[in-house]
C-alpha cells in the first residue's frame, strides 16, 4: 500500500478518535440505574431544602442512588428507563398521618353535622350494618386509588379488619402504617380486649415483615377506651415495636368531659396513667396523636416531653366545627407535627394532602392574626419529611436523598391555575391541586403513569364502590340501629 493510499485511512482514524474524545462516556462507563429522571424541578425536602432546576434522580433496586443537576446525572448514569420530566415538579410522595381509608365507601353519607351526632346517628349505624372484610378491602382500594392519584404515597390508617386493608395496600403499591382499632365495645372484627389482642397477634405475624406495610396499634381515644385497654395497647406496641395511633383532644367538649370525669385534660390523663411510658423516638412505639385541637400550653409541654407526634387535620376540624388546633404554637415550641386528612366519610370527604397543606396554612394565619406563621416551606415539610418522621419512617421516605426509598411524585405545573410562579413551595401549597399529579413511584415502581393507574383496575374499583353505596343506602332505609 502506498503512502497516498494510507493517508485517507489515517486521517479517517484520527477523525474518529477525535470525535470519541469529545463525545460523552459510552453507556458501558456509566453506572447502571433502573430509572433516570431528567429535566425536572426537583424539590428534595432534605434538611437543607435543596432544589435542583433542572434536576434529576437515579434509582436502583427501589432506592434513590443520586439526586442532583440533570446534566451531571445524565453523565454518570445509564437508565434502563429514562423519564424526561419536561420541567414538571418532582418531589417526595406526600405522607398522610391520619385516615380511616375504608370509610371512603361512606363518603358524603352525612354532612353538616356536629361530631357526636355525625358519629352516633349516621356513621355508627352504617358501620354496624355494613362493615365486613370485603367492605374494608374495597373501601381501602378506593381510598388508595384516590391517594395515588393525588400524590400521597404513604398513609396511616385507623379502622377495623386491618388485615384486609393490608391486602388492599399491597395490591395498590402504596406504603402504609395500618392501625387496628382497640375500643371498649364489640365491633365487627372483635368483641372484647382478649379478642383484640388475639387479632393483633395474627395481624403482626402476617404483615410485620412486609417492606411497605407497618402494623400499628390504634386505641380509638381516651373516652372510648378504659385504662386497662389503653395500657394493654401500649404494652403490645412496646413489645412489638409498633407505632401507636390515637385520637386525642379533638374538641373542647371532649376536654370538658375529661376534666369532669378524671379531673385532667385528655393529654394529662394519658400521661398520668402511664400511657406514654416507654414510647417515643427510638422505641419503635411513637405515639401519633390525631387532632390535638383542645390542648393548652401544659398539654403541649407533655406532648413534647413525651416525644408524641401530632397529626393536624385542618379540614376535618373545620368541617365538624371541632376547633382550630394551635399548630403555630406547636411549631414555635418545637413539637413534631404533621398533616392528615382524616376519613372521607363526611369529616372531610376527600383525601387530598394538597388541600391539607393549603388549609393548614391559611387556618393558622387567620387563627393567629399573623400572615407570617406556617410559611409554605414548613407546610411542605409537614406533609413529607415530618410525616415520615412521625410514623417512624424517616430513614426510608419523606425526602429525596440517596439511600432512601424511591417514593416520589411528578406534578404538572404547566397549566393556567399554577403558572406563572416564582417560589416552588408557594406553588405546591397554594396553587397545585391533587389532579395535577401525573406520575407516582413507590419503591421505584411506577403506580401512576401519565395519570393512569398501573396496578389497580380503576373501573372495577369504582364499580365496587357504587355497589356498596346502593347496599349501604338500602341498609339504612331498612331501619336505624344504635352502636353497642
Amino acid at each position: 500500500m502506498t503512502r497516498e493510499e494510507r493517508t485517507p485511512k489515517v486521517l479517517l482514524l484520527a477523525a474518529v478518535l477525535g470525535a470519541l474524545a469529545l463525545a460523552p462516556d459510552p453507556p458501558a462507563n456509566r453506572r447502571p440505574a433502573d430509572l433516570l429522571i431528567r429535566n425536572a424541578r426537583v424539590v428534595t425536602v432534605d434538611s437543607a431544602l435543596s432544589v435542583f432546576d433542572p434536576g434529576g434522580l437515579a434509582v436502583k433496586d427501589g432506592v434513590i442512588v443520586a439526586v442532583g443537576p440533570s446534566r451531571e446525572l445524565e453523565g454518570r448514569f445509564e437508565g434502563r428507563q429514562t423519564w424526561d420530566a419536561r420541567g414538571e415538579l418532582v418531589m417526595p410522595g406526600l405522607v398522610n398521618t391520619h385516615t380511616h381509608a375504608a370509610m371512603a365507601l361512606l363518603r358524603g353519607l352525612a354532612d353538616d353535622l356536629p361530631l357526636d351526632q355525625w358519629l352516633r346517628e349516621r356513621i355508627f349505624p352504617a358501620e354496624a350494618k355494613n362493615v365486613s372484610p370485603q367492605f374494608v378491602y374495597d373501601g381501602t382500594l378506593l381510598a388508595a386509588l384516590e391517594m395515588a392519584r393525588g400524590g400521597t404515597t404513604t398513609f396511616a390508617d385507623m379502622y377495623y379488619f386491618e388485615e384486609e386493608a393490608a391486602k388492599a395496600v399491597d395490591a395498590s403499591g402504596l406504603r402504609a402504617v395500618l392501625g387496628e382499632t382497640w375500643i371498649d365495645f364489640a365491633v365487627a372484627d372483635h368483641k372484647d380486649l382478649t379478642a383484640t389482642i388475639e387479632y393483633m397477634n395474627g395481624f403482626a405475624a402476617r404483615w410485620g415483615n412486609h417492606s411497605r406495610i407497618t402494623p400499628a396499634v390504634a386505641p380509638h381515644s381516651p373516652y372510648t377506651c378504659s385504662k386497662e385497654t389503653l395500657i394493654a395497647a401500649r404494652d403490645f406496641a412496646r413489645r412489638k415495636r409498633m407505632p401507636i395511633l390515637i385520637h386525642v383532644a379533638e374538641t373542647e367538649q371532649e376536654r370538658k368531659n375529661a376534666r369532669k370525669q378524671w379531673g385532667l385534660s385528655p393529654v394529662a390523663y394519658l400521661d398520668a396513667i402511664g400511657f406514654f411510658d416507654g414510647t417515643g423516638p427510638g422505641t419503635g412505639a411513637r405515639v401519633v396523636a390525631a387532632h390535638a385541637v383542645a390542648v393548652d400550653a401544659s398539654d403541649r409541654e407533655i406532648l413534647k416531653r413525651r416525644g408524641v407526634a401530632v397529626s393536624h387535620n385542618p379540614e376535618s376540624n373545620m368541617k365538624l366545627a371541632s376547633g382550630i388546633a394551635p399548630v403555630a404554637a406547636m411549631a414555635r415550641e418545637g413539637l413534631l407535627w404533621s398533616l392528615g386528612t382524616d376519613g372521607p366519610a363526611g369529616s372531610n370527604n376527600d383525601l387530598s394532602m394538597f388541600e391539607a397543606m393549603d388549609f393548614a396554612g391559611k387556618l393558622a394565619k387567620v387563627a393567629t392574626g399573623d400572615p407570617t406563621v406556617l410559611p409554605a416551606r414548613d407546610l411542605v415539610v409537614a406533609a413529607t419529611r415530618s410525616g415520615a418522621r412521625a410514623l417512624g419512617l424517616e430513614e426510608r421516605v419523606g425526602s429525596l436523598e440517596p439511600g432512601k426509598r424511591a417514593d416520589l411524585i411528578a406534578v404538572d405545573v404547566h397549566n393556567a391555575h399554577v403558572a406563572p410562579f416564582s417560589d416552588l413551595y408557594s406553588a405546591i401549597v397554594y396553587t397545585v391541586k391533587a389532579g395535577d399529579v401525573t406520575d407516582v413511584w413507590v419503591d421505584g415502581r411506577r403506580i401512576l403513569d401519565g395519570g393512569r393507574a398501573t396496578l389497580l383496575d380503576e373501573s372495577r374499583v369504582l364499580a365496587a364502590a357504587d355497589a356498596w353505596r346502593r347496599r349501604i343506602d338500602a341498609s339504612l332505609a331498612a331501619g336505624s340501629s344504635n352502636p353497642p
